[in-house]
């Protein structure tokens, strides 16, 4: 046993601490939901889609090809007061054009509804 997890047994967590483990998991849920927006996850790959904040979204994909290359594709949405933009892989910005909008729209709207039929059974029982 690793002398962190020893110390972590000895020492309560304090109240700020659980709420930010909650949180995170809370998130990496939501973001394993929102990888099945489009469908099932293949075998062997890693997708995530998940609201960071009340202006971004984000859309993380690793896979390994067929010659055993590793890729990983990060999309960042930002939405603004005057647009949707989107950079990919930490590339500059650039504003989404009317049918990446269209598709974000719709994969917004079903991941919103994923994550509701996923948590509000577990939150509200008997809702």
């Amino acid at each position: 046993m690793r002398i962190n997890s020893i110390f972590s047994l000895l020492v309560p967590k304090s109240q700020a601490q659980l709420e930010i483990e909650s949180q995170r998991a809370v998130l990496r849920k939501e973001a394993e939901i929102g990888g099945t927006v489009f469908g099932p996850v293949p075998v062997g790959v890693r997708r995530e889609f998940f609201c960071l904040d009340t202006h971004t979204w984000i859309w993380h994909e690793e896979w390994t090809d067929t010659n055993r290359q590793q890729h990983v594709r990060t999309t960042r949405y930002d939405i603004r007061p005057h647009g949707i933009f989107k950079a990919q892989d930490g590339q500059t910005y650039r504003p989404l054009t009317q049918d990446e909008a269209i598709n974000l729209y719709f994969a917004v709207r079903e991941y919103n509804k994923s994550v509701r039929e996923y948590f509000i059974p577990r939150l509200a029982p008997g809702y």
